[in-house]
């Protein structure tokens, strides 16, 4: 890549589920390709609830991205010969903007990644959850926080209450939150900071609620 490093930046998108996070990440990327940015969007192979190579919303928005296993699979996509095209991800092209789906998932690896990139005039939009079901710091989220130019947290509505909610909790199949500590906590979710195949879900194992309801 041969960018202006004045350029770069990052900018993270962050908030409980159904926030409406992958919306506004997916608006950023519209706007930019109608800019005639060169964008790549990239999910992990972890989230295929609605289809591998594609970024989808709750609300039912859905665009094109590449899944990866990992941090380190960006730079194949980035540098590679298998590099991004304006808003699908393929063929050739210089880079302008990284749109990362459910950051979370990539780990701690994912920060110096996104810094370098920055670093090298790209803008790195990333959009994940910052707090687990259990109320933990969620990484690389508060990571790239602290070294973002710009941080959007979403506020979802509380499915108890209504009120603005900005966390959220794995529920049973009766929408009874599962406790996060004592008898029963977390049962058959391993460690919630970890981030693995069984902490995918949607509407049918997670609720957002607020801070009375939480």
């Amino acid at each position: 890549m041969n960018h202006d490093p004045d350029r770069g930046r990052i900018e993270v998108i962050t908030g409980p589920m159904f926030a409406g996070k992958t919306e506004e990440l997916m608006r950023r990327v519209r706007r930019a390709t109608i800019a005639g940015l060169r964008v790549l969007v990239v999910n992990h192979a972890l989230d295929d609830r609605r289809g591998a190579s594609t970024v989808s919303s709750h609300a039912g928005g859905r665009i094109p991205a590449r899944s990866v296993n990992g941090s380190a699979d960006l730079w194949r996509l980035v540098d590679g010969a298998d590099g991004p095209d304006r808003n699908d991800g393929t063929g050739g092209g210089t880079l302008d903007l990284l749109a990362i789906d459910e950051a979370q998932f990539f780990g701690a690896d994912l920060v110096p990644v996104a810094i370098d990139l920055a670093d090298r005039g790209v803008t790195v939009v990333v959009s994940g959850l910052c707090l687990t079901f259990d109320d933990q710091p969620f990484e690389p989220l508060p990571a790239l926080m602290a070294s973002a130019e710009s941080v959007t947290k979403l506020l979802a509505v509380c499915a108890v209450c209504g009120a603005d909610a900005a966390f959220h909790r794995r529920v049973d199949g009766t929408e009874t939150a599962v406790p996060v500590t004592g008898e029963g906590a977390g049962a058959g979710v391993g460690n919630s900071l970890v981030a693995a195949a069984e902490h995918v879900g949607g509407a049918e194992q997670y609720q957002a609620r607020c801070r009375r309801h939480r």
